[in-house]
Formats: structure tokens, sequence, C-alpha cells
């Protein structure tokens, strides 16, 4: 069972994962940090308050944290704009391996074709021998 788990942990799948979580956690912190410290502040010269992060709705007992809300938000959307860019990325490096695949292995009709010229040869190799042999035979 320990051996098991050995060979599970050292797969090279588990390992990328894992490398992908911690780069994502500390994405994710500097995300947090850019919306909180950059985008909040801009944001809040254009609607009067600094720190979005504070507006707070009141309706009776009720408190709507609308500010938290909002960043929230915008922590999703950058994170999602960054992960679909990552996304076209790795498809655009993974469509041009597949290309180069395409271009170095013959396609099945060009494989065909040189399998129907292989046997045009031994035909006619086998035919150039049997006339060979007849005109002997004649003389």
């Amino acid at each position: 069972m320990i051996q098991e788990f050995k060979d599970f942990i050292s797969r090279g799948n588990v390992i990328d994962m894992v490398v992908g979580i911690i780069v994502g956690s500390a994405f994710t912190t500097i995300v947090k940090d850019l919306v909180d410290y950059l985008i909040n502040p801009l944001i809040g010269l254009f609607i009067g308050k600094i720190d979005l992060s504070n507006i707070i709705l009141n309706i009776g007992d009720a408190q709507f944290k609308v500010g938290a809300f909002l960043n929230a938000v915008i922590n999703f959307l950058i994170i999602s704009f960054v992960v679909f860019l990552m996304i076209k990325g790795i498809n655009h490096f993974r469509k041009n391996k597949q290309e180069e695949e395409q271009l170095t292995e013959p396609s099945p009709e060009v494989q065909y074709l040189k399998e129907i010229a292989e046997t045009l040869k031994q035909r006619e190799s086998a035919a150039s021998t049997q006339h060979a042999k007849e005109a002997k035979e004649r003389n």
C-alpha cells in the first residue's frame, strides 16, 4: 500500500496539480491585493468612496455589504479572464504541436498511395523477372 501511494504521488499529473494549486493560491492573493489596493481606489475616485469594501446598505437591522460583494465580483472577473488567457495560450501551443505531428506523419491517404506504389513496383519487378525467364527459355 505504501508503494502504491509512492507511485501515485510520483506521477507527473499529481505533481502538476499540486504546483497548479500553489501557483493558483499565490495568484489569488495577488489579484485580491490588486483589486483592494489599485482597482478599488480607482473606482472609488469616480463614486466618491475610496474603499469599496466599506460600502454597506442598511435596511432596518440588516446590513448588506455591497462593497465586499463588488470586490469578490472584480476578483472573480480578473481571475476568470487570466484563466481564459492561459487556456487560450495552452490550446494554441497544443494546436501547433498537433499540426507539427500531422506534418511529420503522412495522412492515411498518402500511406495508402505509397502501399499501392510499392505493390505496383513489386508486380513490375516480378513481371520483368518472368519476361527474362521466358526469353532465356526461348533461346
